[in-house]
């Protein structure tokens, strides 16, 4: 579930709240929102893989919306609404959505037709794991192996990992890994610092000479491919891309 994305368009901000973190719970990355306009913005600057839509969004329609979503071409979208007559929902799907669920709703619920949306994301090809030299990150449970030790990472802190290591030596910007890596808007970058600090000291052998997260003058962070698979292998670095195994029926 790593690489699964959601972003929450829901202008009751208790409800959204309460969404947002049975999500970031569950193991997805998650975008909040409040209104049309802004939407679009976080939609478009963001690229989520999922998209959970309030109909009545109180500065624009949020068919309206839908349909726009719908045509951006990538999203699966959730309707969630207060209107609950056959006519509504066939209106619902028709601008787009791939499901609509009914207010007021119970989480469990909510949270299953969440897995069953993103269960087509995850039937793709996007990779279960990303392995460099002895660094495992495992994408569908969210766990880090290192030299064959697990490692203990909060939330955040592995998003923040598999941000670094899918930009595969790429050097990121402070401001590129809170837009990538946390699920709100914040605007102090000095809380990438803390947390790459906090990474730092579980996964490299002297955290005040750091090897595998490297900081790059005046632009931010790379994650050190070279380093790890060096290690390994004489080989030109490359990370080893494990994909689900393939449904049998």
């Amino acid at each position: 579930m790593g690489s699964v994305s959601i972003q929450i368009i829901e202008g009751n901000p208790h409800l959204r709240s309460l969404l947002g973190w049975h999500l970031q719970q569950a193991g997805y990355r998650v975008f909040q929102s409040a209104d049309s306009d802004r939407s679009r913005e976080v939609y478009q600057s963001r690229q989520p893989d999922l998209v959970i839509l309030d109909a009545q969004l109180t500065n624009g329609d949020g068919l309206e919306l839908c349909k726009w979503l719908h045509a951006q071409g990538q999203p699966l979208i959730m309707i969630l609404s207060a209107c609950t007559t056959e006519t509504d929902v066939v209106s619902g799907l028709r601008a787009g959505a791939d499901d609509y669920m009914t207010k007021p709703f119970g989480m469990q619920e909510f949270l299953a037709r969440i897995e069953a949306l993103t269960r087509r994301i995850r039937s793709t090809s996007a990779p279960a794991s990303l392995t460099y030299g002895d660094l495992n990150i495992d994408l569908v449970q969210r766990r880090v192996h290192f030299r064959s030790e697990y490692i203990d990472l909060t939330p955040q802190e592995f998003s923040l990992l598999y941000v670094l290591a899918q930009a595969a030596g790429s050097p990121l910007s402070r401001t590129d890994l809170l837009r990538r890596a946390w699920p709100d808007a914040i605007d102090n970058p000095r809380t990438v610092d803390t947390h790459i600090l906090s990474l730092r000291k579980k996964i490299e052998v002297d955290p005040r000479q750091p090897s595998i997260i490297q900081t790059v003058r005046n632009v931010g962070y790379r994650f050190n491919v070279e380093r790890l698979t060096a290690s390994t292998n004489g080989h030109s670095p490359q990370a080893s891309v494990s994909l689900p195994s393939p449904a049998i029926s």
